[in-house]
This record gives C-alpha cells, sequence and structure tokens, in this order.
C-alpha cells in the first residue's frame, strides 16, 4: 500500500497488519516524544504515527469492517491527533486518546454509511503464560474467527464491543461517549454478546 499525504503535510504510510498487533514503549519515551511533537518537531511525531498506527487501524478496521476505509480513518485520525496535540494531557498515556479518535472518525463515516440495518471480561480465559508454538497457532486462529464474526454484526454493535472489551469503558461512559442512553446500550452490548456467542459457540 503507498503512502497517503493529509493536506497538512503529514505523511503516513499503513502497511496490511495483522489485528490485535501492539507496539510496546515505556511512558518516559513517550512522554518525550509527545513533548517534542508539541513543540512542533514533525518528526517526532512520524515516530508516534509509527509506534501507534497498528492499534489506530485495528480499531477502525474493527468498526468499519474494510482495509481501504479503516487506513483512510487510520489517516484522518492522526491528522486530527497533530491539529489537536496542544489540548492532550500530558499526564494520561497517549493510546487511548488516538483510540478515541479513531472511534469518533469511525462513528462519522458510520453515520454516513448507516445501514437498515460470551466476550465478557469475567469469562474471558486467562493467558497461558508460556504457549508454545500449536498454543500460539490456535490462539491466532481463534482472534481471526472472532474477529470475522465480529465483523458480521451491525455497525452499532461493533462501537459498544469496541468500546466496551477493547477499550474497556463502562456502560455509563459507553452512554455518555455514544451520546445515547444506558439503557440502550446495556442492550445493544447484551445482544451483540449474544450474537457472538451463538456463532462461536463451537470455540471451548
Amino acid at each position: 500500500m503507498g503512502a497517503a499525504h493529509p493536506r497538512n503535510g503529514i505523511a503516513a504510510t499503513f502497511s496490511k497488519i495483522p489485528l490485535y498487533y501492539n507496539v510496546e514503549m515505556s511512558s518516559t519515551d513517550e512522554r518525550g516524544l509527545v513533548l517534542q511533537a508539541k513543540q512542533g518537531d514533525r518528526d517526532a511525531f512520524g515516530e508516534i504515527v509509527r509506534l501507534h498506527q497498528q492499534v489506530v487501524f485495528n480499531v477502525a478496521y474493527r468498526l468499519l469492517n474494510n482495509i481501504q476505509d479503516a487506513e483512510d480513518a487510520a489517516q484522518e485520525t492522526f491528522v486530527r491527533a497533530y491539529r489537536f496535540l496542544g489540548k492532550f494531557d500530558m499526564d494520561r498515556p497517549l493510546a487511548p486518546w488516538l483510540k478515541r479518535i479513531a472511534v469518533n472518525v469511525c462513528m462519522n463515516r458510520l453515520e454516513g454509511i448507516k445501514s437498515a440495518s460470551s466476550l465478557d471480561d469475567e469469562s474471558a480465559p486467562a493467558p497461558d503464560p508460556g504457549p508454545g508454538p500449536e498454543a500460539l497457532t490456535v490462539k491466532r486462529d481463534r482472534e481471526r474467527r472472532i474477529s470475522i464474526e465480529l465483523s458480521k454484526l451491525p455497525p452499532r454493535y461493533r462501537l459498544v464491543i469496541e468500546l466496551r472489551h477493547f477499550q474497556g469503558l463502562s456502560y455509563e461512559e459507553i452512554a455518555k461517549e455514544l451520546k445515547r442512553p444506558l439503557s440502550d446500550v446495556k442492550s445493544d452490548l447484551f445482544r451483540a454478546r449474544k450474537l457472538l456467542s451463538e456463532r462461536l459457540k463451537d470455540l471451548k
């Protein structure tokens, strides 16, 4: 895939990347990059893009279910992040802020293409502290299957699953973020989980 060049001249290249892959960095290094970027260092912001483009793309892909649309949304996310970086609270981690921007970008896109139309944290299996190759293959297959079934859900269901299970927001925070009644959020989560549970019942 080629590079995309937003209007303000910031360039970012989004490659075909596997879902659920994250880049780790220390909070000190991240804070330094953000500070430099706030001071106008575009190379520092470019490094922020490199480190976080995968997780931002993943958010967009889970919500939009299309690689090209997800790339465009990720690009727009970083353009907005650069524009509003001066308002970013340095005492907070950067990734959640970027993911929230990505969600808002995707919500706007979903509004434009709106159709007529158990991942409980407590019940999730504990991670294997030292999985072998076979266990890793099973894990990847399971994640791919979940991703496929998630992509088949209506956009409003994908959105609440994203905010609840991938970003860890509470029901109240989701309702506030989406500007929807709490009862609607709970109802959508219940229905989304039920649909996923039915489609994934063959998975242990």
